[in-house]
Parts: structure tokens; C-alpha cells; sequence
């Protein structure tokens, strides 16, 4: 059987799926099918049956609108999606949701579709395959030795989080990392020359990146040869532009209306008949599948074998690494030992980004998973990797130098995360804002991404309003499955990293004070875990309840203290993370904030926002719901309210 019917029957299915769901992007489907069989069939290095394979060759589908192309392919090749999974696409419950999203299908290696994070995503995995290869390899044993290949399209080369990645994959070297460029000079609002006019050679080889031209998308011997030049080249990450003809085959190809539309059964017979493909929706010839699977079989699945002997091998000459990198393959849990950092405890006021800082440097001594940098702020956030800068040159360093590139160097986490290792990032909480996108993709693919981020209020002071965080706590909150721990000393920074670094499903942000903070009396590392707790009781019986996080923590208990000389009783509770205190039964909530207690005041330098659900309609707030200022950050707490007699001043007039 000629490559050609294989490819056409990956296309055509990628287009049933499409019309079947009257939902979808038959376009890429159609033009880039050669690309994805080649790569798949005399390149990539996978186990169908075992899809996790910890050296298999990563695949990030970046132009995450082709799912229909990647599911297909993903189905031919053996993995576990069927057919009828096939005829689900882009419905309820399915294993075939309209972009592919990591631990739902077999096989995705990353969820994708917001364009540009897949680049940024694999430059992350890139940067991972060549610390854990340097780091964990011998001569005679080469246990991780895989590349990371992404299919983008021309919609994420424009995306600026993807120039941020191409930028530093370049300087890094990154030789095992090839993208291919579906470059059909078609986007959904039609040519691309109406909003590009760059030349791409020059522009990506002034990055340092290794360029490739395809004149011809249905080349697929030029297509490989291409691909065999980027593997050869270990100094270079490649860019390989492959120039496709959108909607190929079908009635309206070069046209942008096939990016996102259906083209519907007539245009399907049309295609069919232009393809001289034969074969009815969804009908698949047996010799399709044999001939995918079968080049797969030297590849891949014998090379699977060869894997597992050579583990064993190493598990018996280096155990010490062997159950190391058991906890970056997943196979075994990762724990955090915290009497490493027992001695630490400082009495002085420090702020919680410093005593972080001190907390990750002799955490990282101890578990070489951890890996991280900040965005050119490491001796502002205290956020740093040790053994040295990660560089061409020294590929065992564990701190990354991001540069000025928060929204690349958030997507890059997620890479490194979802190649298991334990990945941290900082940066100041004001920029949060820049990494959102790929922060909300930590939350949706369920990763133990961590970012600490520093000068978390308008305590920043003289930088003023735009350096100042204010909605930034309320809108990181909102995110589905995101963990903000705001803790409020040094005792509460421990817990936070080992809640941090001990998660399996959920990234965690920890959100840490420029100024000092005194160290807390009442600090309970199980009631940090639970995401709040009585951190002082009531004397007798609680005429109110004050919940505070962060710095505000030292705040309130000095407020507890003023209130008592009033004959007012307060109970001050500690709150860390919203997340985990949501999570706890309804038992231990209500021993923390009795529902017979109406009287609640929050006090947070931050938007009120969110905390209606602890307080109550006839709860009060202590808040900041405007933007800050510039001016000396004492100065600016202080006329901000939050000062002992300003909070006695309105508990007292609440009450």
C-alpha cells in the first residue's frame, strides 16, 4: 500500500469526524496529514500499548484546532481510541473533545489550543529531556534520549509567548526540539500576508534556530529527509516550514473557509473522489492500519523492550538515581522531608519571599527534581535554581534564566512539569497578569506547577500603582483547581512549599511579602495543610471572628490584642489557602467559622472579592478595592487602613 492511501485515510477520517460533529477544522486536517504520517510512521518514538513511556518521543499538536488530524492518527497507530470514540468527536463526554487536552486522551502528550503555549510547552519538555539526560544518564546506559516535535501552524507563530519560547530555545541550544510549520499562508480571516510581511528564514535563524524548507507538503520523502537533517543537528532547535495547500483535496483548498467550517457531504464526495480515495465515512481499510503499525514495530515497540532491559540494568548498577527518577516517571510518590529545613527560624521580621527563598536553596540540596528561575528577578523574588545557570554549556544547572518572558516562562513550567519534574517560577504578583493564560492551562491539564510570587500588596510602596497587586488574589482564586497559598511567616512558607511540592493534580501559586513579617505565635503546620485554622482562640465566648492571610495574619493578632483592652473577644484565624479550606468537611469548617457566629471580618491588603462566602452578607471587609499608590510602603499601608488602630476602629464600629 503507497504512503499516499495512508495519508488520505487519515485524512478522510479527520474529515468524518469533522462533518459527523458539524464542528471542527477540516483545513489543517487535510493539508498537514503528510507531515503527522511521516512523523509517526518513520520518526516518532512510541508504545501504543504503553503511551507514558518516559523516553518515548513527545508530540505537542500546538495548533491544537487540528485535533481531529491528531485523534485520527492517534487511532491508526494503535492507541486506545476507537472508532466510535472517533465518531464522538466534540461531544459530551467523549475521548475526543474538540482540542486535545492531557490526561483525557491516550497519547496527547499536552492539552492544547490556546495558540502559542505549544511551542512554549515542549521548550519546557526540551529543557527537561536534556537537564534529566545530562544529569541521570552513564556512558554505557542512555535512559532518556528522546526529541519533542510540535505541529504549528501560522496562527502560532504569531503569538508573542511564542517568540518568547523561540527566543530561548535558541540561545539554549535546544537540539531535540523540531517543530513543523503547516505553512499555508492561510488564516481564519484569510491570507496571512494581510497581517505578516516578515521573512521567516532570516527571522528564526537570527534565534539560533536551525532552519528547513519543504517547498512541496506532499513530499514526504522531503518531509523526512528534513527531519533526519534536525535530528542530526544536536546544537539546534529546528524550525521546518512545510508549505501545504489549506483544505487540500477538497472543492475550496487555498480557501479560508475550511480553516473552521465544516465542508460538509458534498464537499466530502468531491474530496474523495479528488483524493481517489474509495472508501465510505469511517470506513478503514485493514492494510491502513497495518501499515502505520507495522513501522511503528522496530521504532518503537522493540525499542520499548530495549528500554525496560536497560532500566533494569540501571536500577541494579545506580539505585540511588534508580528511585530518583522513579518519582519523575511517576512510578513512586514524592515527598518532602521538612526537619531539612527544621533549623530554620529565624526570630527577627523577615519577609516571606527571603525566608523562601532560604526554604527552596536548602530544599533543592536535598531533591534534584526540583528545577526552576525567575524572569530576570531572582534577586528581587529570591526564586532560584542551584548548581549553576542551565546553558548550552552546562545542561545540569537547575536555575533557568527566563529573561524579561513571564507568559514563555509559565508555559515552559508546564513543559518541564508534564516531564515530571518538580518545576518552580517567580516573579513579582503584578506580572501574574502576563502569565495567566499558561497558568490557567496548569489548572486545566492538572499540573504540580508551582509559581512564587513576591511583593504581593500595595506594600510594594514606592514603585506605586503599577507594581501594586490588588485583584490579582481574587482573579488567581477564581481559577478552577489553582492552589494560592498567601502565608503569613516563615512557618507557614514551609508548609506552603511542601503542599507545593507534594501535588499531584494541581498547580500551586504562593504569594509572598516584600516587607518583614514577625514570626507568628499559634502557627499550626496541619491547619496550614487544611488552608485554615485558629491561629488564636477566643478568651471565652467570640464576639467576633477576624480572618486574615498573609501579612495581615500579624495584623489581626495585634488587633485581637487592642480589641480585648475594649472588652471585645476576638478569634483570629489564619487562612492561607481558600482552595484547601473549601476542600475540608463541613465539620471542620464549622469548628473554625461556627455558623452561629454572624459577626466575621476579613483583612486582606487586596480586593474584597471572594470573601463574601467566609464573612457572610453580614460579614465586613478590610479591604482594598481601588488601585495603590507611590509612596514609602509603610506610608502606603498605613493610609491604605491596615494598621492596629484603623482595624480596632472598625471591628469596634461593626460591631
Amino acid at each position: 500500500m503507497s504512503n499516499n492511501y495512508s495519508i488520505n485515510a487519515l485524512r478522510l477520517l479527520g474529515v468524518d469526524m469533522i462533518n459527523k460533529a458539524n464542528s471542527g477544522h477540516p483545513g489543517i486536517v487535510l493539508d498537514a496529514a503528510p507531515m503527522l504520517y511521516t512523523l509517526y510512521t518513520e520518526h516518532m518514538r512510541y508504545n501504543p500499548v504503553q503511551p507514558t513511556w518516559f523516553n518515548r518521543d513527545r508530540f505537542i499538536m500546538a495548533a491544537g484546532h487540528g485535533s481531529a488530524l491528531l485523534y485520527s492518527m492517534l487511532h491508526l497507530s494503535g492507541h486506545n481510541l476507537s472508532m466510535q470514540d472517533l465518531k464522538q468527536f466534540r461531544q459530551w463526554g467523549s475521548k475526543t473533545p474538540g482540542h486535545p487536552e492531557f490526561g483525557h486522551t491516550e497519547g496527547v502528550d499536552a492539552t492544547s489550543g490556546p495558540l502559542g503555549q505549544g511551542i512554549a510547552m515542549a521548550t519546557g519538555m526540551a529543557i527537561a529531556e536534556s537537564y534529566l539526560s545530562a544529569s541521570f544518564n552513564k556512558k554505557e546506559l542512555n535512559i532518556i534520549d528522546h526529541f519533542t516535535y510540535v505541529l504549528c501552524g501560522d496562527g502560532d507563530l504569531q503569538e508573542g509567548v511564542t517568540q518568547e519560547a523561540f527566543s530561548l530555545a535558541g540561545h539554549l541550544g535546544l537540539g531535540k526540539l523540531i517543530v513543523l510549520y503547516d505553512s499555508n499562508d492561510i488564516q481564519l480571516d484569510g491570507p496571512v500576508e494581510a497581517a505578516n510581511s516578515e521573512h521567516v528564514k532570516q527571522k528564526y535563524e537570527a534565534m539560533n534556530w536551525q532552519y528547513i524548507l519543504v517547498e512541496d507538503g506532499e513530499d514526504t520523502a522531503s518531509i523526512s529527509t528534513a527531519i533526519e537533517a534536525a535530528k542530526a543537528n544536536p546544537n539546534q532547535p529546528c524550525l521546518i516550514e512545510v508549505k501545504t495547500i489549506i483544505g487540500y483535496g477538497s472543492p475550496l483548498a487555498g480557501d479560508c473557509a475550511t480553516h473552521g467550517s465544516p465542508i460538509g457531504e458534498e464537499g466530502t464526495v468531491e474530496t474523495r473522489k479528488t483524493l481517489c480515495y474509495d472508501y465510505k465515512p469511517f470506513e478503514i481499510a485493514d492494510e491502513v492500519y497495518t501499515d502505520i503499525q507495522n513501522k511503528n514495530e522496530e521504532k518503537g515497540i522493540k525499542s520499548y523492550q530495549q528500554w525496560l532491559d536497560m532500566l533494569e540494568s540501571y536500577k541494579k548498577q545506580y539505585p540511588e538515581e534508580f528511585e530518583i527518577l522513579q518519582t519523575v516517571m511517576g512510578e513512586s510518590e514524592f515527598k518532602v522531608d521538612l526537619e531539612i529545613v527544621s533549623d530554620y527560624l529565624p526570630e527577627e521580621k523577615i519577609a516571606t519571599r527571603a525566608s523562601s527563598g532560604e526554604i527552596l536553596k536548602k530544599l533543592q540540596k536535598h531533591y534534584p527534581q526540583m528545577i526552576g528561575g525567575s524572569a530576570d528577578l531572582t534577586k528581587s523574588t529570591k526564586v532560584k535554581g542551584i548548581d549553576g545557570d542551565f546553558s548550552k554549556s552546562l545542561r545540569t544547572g537547575r536555575n533557568l534564566n527566563f529573561g524579561v518572558r513571564e507568559h514563555s516562562m509559565a508555559a515552559i513550567n508546564n513543559g518541564l512539569s508534564l516531564h515530571g519534574l518538580k518545576s518552580f517560577v517567580g516573579g513579582f504578583f503584578i506580572f501574574s497578569d502576563y502569565m495567566k493564560p499558561a497558568m490557567r492551562m496548569s489548572a486545566l491539564m492538572g499540573l504540580p506547577a508551582i509559581y512564587a510570587f513576591t511583593h504581593d500588596s500595595v506594600a510594594v510602596g514606592e514603585d506605586g500603582p503599577t507594581h501594586e497587586p490588588v485583584e490579582q488574589l481574587a482573579g488567581l482564586r477564581a481559577v478552577p483547581n489553582m492552589d494560592v497559598i498567601r502565608p503569613a511567616d516563615v512557618q507557614e512558607v514551609k508548609v506552603a512549599w511542601k503542599l507545593a511540592l507534594e501535588s499531584k493534580d494541581h498547580p500551586t501559586c504562593l504569594i509572598l511579602t516584600r516587607q518583614g513579617v514577625p514570626l507568628l505565635a499559634g502557627v499550626n503546620e496541619e491547619g496550614v495543610a487544611k488552608g485554615g485554622y485558629i491561629i488564636a482562640k477566643e478568651d471565652k465566648k467570640i464576639d467576633v471572628i477576624l480572618i486574615a492571610t498573609g501579612s495581615e495574619v500579624g495584623l489581626a493578632l495585634e488587633a485581637k490584642k487592642a480589641l480585648k483592652m475594649k472588652n471585645i473577644d476576638a478569634r483570629v484565624v489564619s487562612m492561607p489557602s481558600f482552595k484547601r479550606f473549601n476542600e475540608q468537611p463541613e465539620e471542620y469548617r464549622e469548628s473554625i467559622l461556627p455558623l452561629d457566629v454572624m459577626k466575621r471580618v476579613s483583612i486582606e491588603m487586596g480586593s474584597s472579592f471572594g470573601w463574601t462566602q467566609y464573612v457572610g452578607l453580614k460579614g465586613y471587609c478590610i479591604s482594598i478595592d481601588t488601585f495603590g499608590a507611590s509612596a514609602p510602603g509603610g506610608q502606603v499601608v498605613s493610609n491604605y487602613g491596615f494598621n492596629v488602630e484603623n482595624v480596632v476602629d472598625k471591628v469596634t464600629k461593626y460591631l
